[in-house]
């Protein structure tokens, strides 16, 4: 019984890292023709959080802290300054 939680909890945990990993492959392959390789780290840190945020909230069970917003907000920097030649220009 023990083995097969173990067994389980690896096999949901990779099909998570092969989700995350079908979005962030693609767009660094595709997003490298238009954007820089800073630009498209941070691209797949917002994604990373994306999926973490929720996943540690419904399925982990975690309460929703403000720490959260404060993260969300200096991703939503990084994208800002990361990106700002492009959104002013």
């Amino acid at each position: 019984m023990h083995n097969q939680v173990w067994i389980l909890a690896v096999l949901i945990s990779w099909a998570i890292a092969f989700f995350e990993y079908l979005l962030q492959v693609p767009a660094n392959r595709i997003g490298f023709q238009v954007a820089s390789a800073g630009q498209l780290k941070i691209i797949q840190e917002v994604i990373s959080l994306s999926v973490f945020i929720p996943f540690s909230i419904y399925i982990l069970k975690e309460p929703f802290k403000t720490d959260y917003i404060w993260a969300g907000l200096c991703l939503l920097g990084a994208v800002f300054f990361m990106f700002k030649d492009k959104i002013i220009a």
